[in-house]
């Protein structure tokens, strides 16, 4: 088989090593953070409940679940095409987003060392279970004649900084967005097994365990700290990163449905089940929920959706990129309105864990 099937549109950094993916306001963020103040956090109020999942941590239920079997030793030159090129882009965002984890666990883990030993080992042993991910994930593209160098991305990407109680709004979505998208598609595919095309899809029951444990300690921490969401300034805060979350995968998933179509799933109805889900769970912890049942708020994302569907077509057009500012400027204002509506629509009011009504 030709090469330009088997590795349609990529560049290459060295043969078989991909050019990342070049960043952009839709791709995975790498963070860091404020140490200093993580470490002087006084986690007293909560401490059993820390202290009961950082024995599951100890526990590791999946220390010998991400293991190649027979079925993936086999070419997978027929997934080629446009099929190919979108099961890559799958992998490496996946890859991308679990080494960002590593990463910022890792040396969450090493700088809390000896300050706040709970906290230090809880980080420590979920960067354990992020590098275990993004190593299957990166062996999976090995399968598509490409992999990432991890060391590169590390030294190549932009890092963004985060204050310790943002960063634990950011890292508690993502991992509980990550569970639903995950159980979502494992249930699905167990249903119907013959849309299962690649063998990575039947590990993602146990996967999904790790990143429900990893946001119920996300939710521990902000529990121990009740004045990150006791205010206003959370309430704002919580609907500006729910928000963000839900609005990053609406377009980056709509944008890519032909790769959930290979999977026979449709892309909007999956992603409204993932959004309501986890809107769902927030609200157990954040003082407020989205009102993701209005039709509203899928309407303003669908416009979003056709901006960049535009903005796209501008861009690959022969205009001069002089003009073609100007043809985009209408479009990028369009999108800003549209995201500040839908963060004006009113939000659902919670009752935490506490009984106490926000």
């Amino acid at each position: 088989m030709v090469d330009s099937l088997k590795k349609p549109g990529f560049e290459e950094i060295r043969p078989g090593i991909k050019v990342p993916a070049k960043e952009t306001l839709l791709t995975p963020r790498f963070y860091t953070t404020d140490f200093d103040e993580m470490a002087r956090m006084d986690i007293s109020v909560n401490e059993d409940e820390l202290q009961a999942i950082l024995e599951e941590f100890r526990t590791d239920y999946n220390r010998h679940h991400f293991v190649r079997d027979a079925e993936f030793e086999q070419s997978w030159d027929h997934i080629d095409g446009e099929t190919r090129k979108l099961f890559v882009e799958f992998l490496e965002r996946s890859c991308t987003a679990e080494f960002s984890g590593f990463l910022l666990y890792k040396e969450l883990g090493r700088r809390l060392k000896g300050k706040s030993p709970v906290l230090a080992e809880c980080f420590n042993l979920m960067s354990r279970d992020e590098a275990r991910h993004a190593g299957f994930l990166n062996k999976a593209l090995s399968d598509f004649n490409l992999s990432l160098d991890l060391g590169f991305l590390t030294k190549s990407r932009s890092y963004t900084f985060f204050k310790p109680k943002f960063i634990f709004y950011a890292t508690y979505l993502s991992e509980k967005i990550g569970y639903w998208r995950y159980i979502t598609i494992y249930r699905h595919l167990e249903a119907h097994p013959e849309d299962r095309v690649y063998p990575i899809f039947r590990f993602f029951e146990n996967w999904c365990q790790d990143e429900n444990r990893h946001g119920d300690f996300f939710d521990a921490i902000m529990k121990s700290q009740p004045q990150m969401l006791n205010d206003w300034k959370a309430r704002l805060w919580s609907r500006f990163f729910l928000l963000s979350v839900f609005a990053t995968m609406y377009l980056n998933d709509i944008q890519r449905k032909d790769f959930y179509a290979t999977l026979g799933l449709d892309a909007r109805e999956y992603d409204i089940h993932v959004i309501k889900k986890t809107n769902e769970n927030a609200g157990r912890v954040f003082p407020l929920m989205l009102d993701v049942e209005n039709p509203e708020f899928y309407r303003r994302l669908d416009t979003c959706i056709s901006n960049n569907e535009k903005l796209g077509a501008i861009a690959n057009s022969n205009t001069p990129k002089f003009l073609q500012f100007f043809q985009k400027l209408p479009l990028y204002i369009s999108n800003g309105l549209e995201l500040l509506r839908l963060y004006l629509i009113k939000p659902i009011d919670t009752v935490s864990t506490h009984g106490v009504v926000r």
